[in-house]
């Protein structure tokens, strides 16, 4: 309602005589108080739960307090007392013995920038019901909820004090999710939702990590140099100054991929980053480039190396001998059967001059069966090397991290040797942890297309409380799906599927204190 919309709502006589009463008018439910500074009118539905503020009780300074929950607000203002959402009041004129109220709204812009700082106190709070309450309010409103996402992004890039999370990952995922369902806003908005309370969880209570604010040309082979030398200074210099020079991420992503690949970094999550980077700029538009290049240049200098440690320096020996083995053999899943990591790189370099895809897809097989044979009584052993610190987590990574290799090796062919090679480091690290007593055969799924339809459905009211668990389930569903999509051989999408099942079914156990107890007193006593 806009324009004016005064309207007569009761006569003050009866106001005065009762001291509140309920005014109702186009599915509104307005309550009017008389008190000693005068009428006034708020919303009756509390913004927490929707309970009604006539019941509440109200004060001599004109505090209204819900009764339900104890939310207290300045009927004056409309302001909450305890930092929740604001309570909505309206303008009251008495006209010849007559109360009436201005039912305006406000113009759009206003009531958008409103709920968008609403939603910002929501996630400082990490409240999630209420950050549920303000995305349906822009969804009400007509406006854009993709909006609460770009906000999230802008309040949170900063407070990533090591650059990316799962909780941007995982936005990318929900942000296909969300497109695939165009005539469901219920579907939508809970996409939108977790989204924004991962991000919000993710930076709960840090402070801002300023990014140096140097600027220099893009220049891909320096800017490879500069993360190689953990140079973050001089990496974001050169990004911001290919996006004031009007560079996209196309422009970057070469670059960002070398860099993401130049290490087994970070059990791969750089180069899964550098996947969805692309994808979430391409959706939400160039003015999240900026804030998401940046943390993921932070995310990737930061990145632990694996390659530099002692089980996997036989990475750059293998891939110094990519493309030099006389073997003609076709690649299978089988050929990294139970092999550790030393075994596993010198198989696949003993492979290397099969074509790409053949040797991606035999060691995607040889992910996923890893994934569906994975020892689950690991997670319930206490007295184990740190080390051994194993769990479902890590084993979907290797789907996971298949997935973004697929895709950037696509674009850059030039990258498949180091891809390769650490698609066999999952390999490798992951064979010691999987049991034969697994009945991988029960695990066999008939009808793919019911089941992925089924596993999909499932992430939007999966029920779990971590978010760092919730997501890695959305990833590695998408990943898996993507991969069944781009049509790998039977045997591969049949593992795939198998191993994927029995991963929605698993029971994961999340905290380890007896465990933690064991290392940390091992640990002490051997290093005092």
């Amino acid at each position: 309602m806009t324009g004016n919309a005064w309207t007569r709502a009761a006569s003050l006589g009866a106001l005065e005589d009762k001291g509140r009463l309920v005014f109702r008018k186009a599915g509104r439910q307005i309550a009017l108080f008389d008190t000693p500074g005068g009428v006034l009118a708020c919303n009756n539905r509390c913004p927490h739960e929707g309970y009604p503020l006539r019941e509440g009780n109200l004060d001599d300074r004109c505090i209204l307090t819900c009764n339900w929950h104890n939310w207290k607000f300045d009927l004056q203002s409309g302001r909450n007392l305890y930092g929740g959402e604001g309570l909505r009041t309206y303008p009251v004129e008495i006209r010849g013995g007559e109360v009436w109220i201005d039912l305006a709204d406000p113009p759009f812009a206003e009531r958008r920038a409103g709920i968008l700082a609403s939603l910002r106190e929501a996630g400082e709070d990490n409240a999630y019901d209420r950050m549920a309450r303000e995305i349906a309010r822009l969804h009400r409103l007509a406006a854009d909820p993709l909006d609460a996402l770009r906000d999230a992004i802008d309040w949170s890039w900063e407070r990533m004090e090591f650059g990316w999370t799962h909780a941007y990952a995982g936005l990318a995922d929900w942000l296909t999710l969300y497109d695939e369902h165009e005539d469901d806003d219920e579907t939508r908005l809970a996409c939108v939702l977790e989204g924004v309370a991962h991000i919000a969880d993710d930076v709960l209570r840090e402070p801002r990590h300023p990014f140096p604010a140097a600027v220099r040309v893009w220049e891909e082979e320096a800017f490879v140099a500069a993360i190689e030398r953990e140079d973050e200074g001089a990496a974001v210099a050169m990004l911001r100054g290919g996006l004031e020079a009007g560079l996209g991420f196309a422009d970057f992503e070469r670059g960002l991929s070398r860099a993401a690949l130049a290490h087994y970094n970070d059990f791969g999550h750089s180069l899964i980053y550098v996947t969805k980077a692309g994808r979430l700029i391409e959706r939400l538009g160039p003015g999240v480039a900026g804030p998401l290049l940046l943390s993921l240049a932070r995310r990737i200098v930061f990145a632990t190396r694996e390659d530099l440690v002692p089980e996997f320096r036989p990475y750059a020996k293998a891939l110094a001998r990519w493309g030099k083995a006389k073997n003609g053999a076709d690649p299978t899943p089988a050929d990294w059967h139970k092999l550790g990591i030393e075994k596993a790189l010198a198989r696949a370099a003993s492979l290397s001059t099969a074509p790409p895809m053949r040797l991606f897809h035999a060691l995607l097989g040889a992910n996923a069966r890893n994934l569906l044979t994975f020892d689950a009584g690991q997670q319930h052993r206490i007295r184990i090397a740190i080390d051994d610190n194993v769990g479902w987590l890590d084993f979907t990574h290797g789907i996971t991290f298949a997935n973004a290799v697929r895709v950037q090796c696509a674009r850059f062919p030039e990258l498949w040797p180091a891809a390769l090679l650490q698609m066999a480091c999952f390999s490798g690290r992951n064979a010691p942890y999987t049991g034969s007593g697994t009945d991988a055969g029960s695990w066999r799924v008939e009808d793919t297309g019911a089941f992925m339809e089924e596993a999909v459905e499932g992430l939007f009211d999966h029920g779990i409380d971590e978010f760092i668990v919730s997501v890695h389930r959305l990833k590695t569903v998408m990943a898996a799906r993507e991969e069944l999509r781009a049509d790998p051989p039977a045997e591969v999408a049949d593992l795939i599927t198998a191993g994927l099942n029995r991963f929605l079914h698993a029971r994961l156990k999340r905290k380890q204190v007896r465990r933690n107890v064991y290392q940390a007193m091992k640990f002490v006593a051997r290093d005092g």
